[in-house]
């Protein structure tokens, strides 16, 4: 692994069990919003995609150039609500798995991050 330039964290890929991350009635549905965890000092970037009680949780990174998927804040989803879309270009996810749909990337998928909720609280699995 290489070091981050002087001045940045790393970048996590995934986070301890049992974080609590969200309120489930403070999500969108559907919706999306970013996550932003630091632990000591790293960072992981995700986010999580509200459909009805369901709720999915992906690190925010594009497979296609490893950018963050929204160049503005929680704008993760089409107009529509029913796909994960990439704003740098144009990539389209399926929401449930993460799976590339079209754009750039076929036969690639976003990476997953485990998420449950339980008692209308989202967290970290």
């Amino acid at each position: 692994m290489t070091e981050p330039p002087a001045g940045r964290p790393e970048r996590l890929t995934a986070t301890p069990p049992g974080i609590a991350v969200a309120a489930l009635d403070d999500l969108a549905d559907p919706g999306a919003r970013a996550v932003v965890i630091e632990i000591g000092d790293r960072r992981f970037h995700g986010f999580l995609v509200r459909r009805g009680m369901a709720v999915t949780g992906f690190v925010d990174r594009c497979p296609h150039m490893g950018l963050p998927l929204a160049q503005r804040l929680d704008a993760y989803l089409t107009p529509d609500g029913n796909l994960v879309a990439c704003s740098w270009h144009g990539a389209l996810f399926r929401p449930d798995d993460g799976a590339c749909v079209a754009g750039p990337c076929p036969g690639q998928s976003l990476t997953p991050w485990p998420v449950t909720v339980a008692g209308g609280v989202v967290r970290t699995a």
